[in-house]
C-alpha cells in the first residue's frame, strides 16, 4: 500500500481512537509507520534527503521504543504493509500533519495521566514525534529548495 494511504489511515485510526490504550496503540503504528517511510527515503529517496531520512529512521525508532509494544493481530501493522512512497512531498506533507496530530494525543493523555508513569511515557513520545517531524519538515525544505517550492508548514 502507497504511503499517504497508509497515513491517511493511521490519522483516522487515531482520531478514532477512544481510551489510553487505544490511543497508545496509535501512536505506536503512527512512529513504526513514520520509521518505514523514512527507512524507505534514505534507501530509494531523493539523494537530498538520504540523511535526514535517517535521522527520522532513529527517532521514530525511539518514538516506538518508549512505548509499549502493542498486541497487534497479524497483518494490522501498518508499517509492514508500506509497499511504495509515491511522491515524497506528498508523502512527507501527509506524515507532518500526523505527527503534529500525535503529538497532541499525547499532550491530552499526558495531562490527563493519573500516574507518574504514564505521564513521563507521554512526555518522551511527545519529545520523539516533534523531534520527527522537524525532520519530516527538513525534508519538506530542502524538496522545495530543490524544486522551487515555497516550504510547506
Amino acid at each position: 500500500m502507497d504511503a499517504v494511504r497508509l497515513i491517511v489511515t493511521s490519522r483516522r485510526a487515531l482520531a478514532g481512537s477512544e481510551g489510553a490504550p487505544e490511543i497508545l496503540t496509535e501512536v505506536w503504528q503512527a512512529q513504526a509507520l513514520a520509521q518505514a517511510i523514512g527507512s524507505r527515503l534514505a534507501v530509494f529517496g531523493p539523494p537530498e534527503l538520504r540523511g535526514e531520512a535517517l535521522g527520522l529512521t532513529e527517532l521514530a525508532g525511539r518514538g516506538c521504543g518508549v512505548l509499549e509494544v502493542p498486541d497487534l493481530a497479524e497483518g494490522d501493522l501498518r508499517a509492514a504493509q508500506l509497499t511504495e512512497l509515491g511522491d515524497a512531498r506528498q508523502s512527507l506533507m501527509h506524515l507532518d500533519s500526523l505527527l503534529g496530530e500525535v503529538g497532541i494525543a499525547l499532550v491530552g493523555m499526558a495531562s490527563a495521566a493519573d500516574d507518574e508513569t504514564t505521564y513521563w511515557q507521554c512526555m518522551e513520545a511527545i519529545d520523539a514525534a516533534d523531534e520527527s517531524r522537524d525532520r519530516v519538515r527538513e525534508m519538506l525544505r530542502r524538496l522545495a529548495d530543490r524544486e522551487g517550492l515555497p516550504a510547506a508548514g
